[in-house]
């Protein structure tokens, strides 16, 4: 355990908008944070951990259903590296995304929200990136 409390940052990398979610001090509930315009998000993440203590970084892998790399990864892949270097004492993890756009409109239609929101693209992709450090935060519960 470590001596100072820290959170994990997670990321739902997309073209326009990049969904950005983060733990409590205590690693145990996902938060949506915001959505940041993709060319904004390298900015914005060296900020935020400047302002706050965090021990790793986590970013959606997109996956297509045949397991193959999404198109998507020609993105991430120089954006990740990039951030590598301006962080290199933070390490990265990817964690598989291939539902978490269905999952996060799933929990928009159970939580009660009106179809007009729904349509939000922005609050999807903050619920997906929720839904990515969930997914993360469950498969290391039972590790020690």
């Amino acid at each position: 355990m470590q001596d100072v409390m820290s959170r994990i940052l997670a990321i739902d990398y997309g073209k326009k908008r990049t969904g950005v979610a983060v733990t409590d001090v205590l690693q145990i509930i996902a938060n949506g944070l915001t959505t940041v315009p993709t060319h904004q998000l390298l900015d914005f993440i060296l900020k935020y951990v400047e302002k706050e203590p965090v021990e790793r970084i986590v970013v959606g892998y997109p996956k297509q259903m045949n397991n193959r790399d999404s198109e998507n990864m020609s993105r991430i892949v120089p954006f990740v590296n990039r951030l590598k270097k301006m962080l290199p004492h933070i390490p990265i993890e990817w964690v598989d995304e291939r539902f978490t756009s269905v999952l996060a409109h799933q929990a928009m239609i159970d939580g009660g929200l009106k179809k007009k929101d729904r349509q939000n693209k922005a609050l999807v992709d903050e619920i997906s990136a929720t839904i990515i450090l969930q997914t993360y935060l469950e498969s290391k519960k039972f590790i020690y």
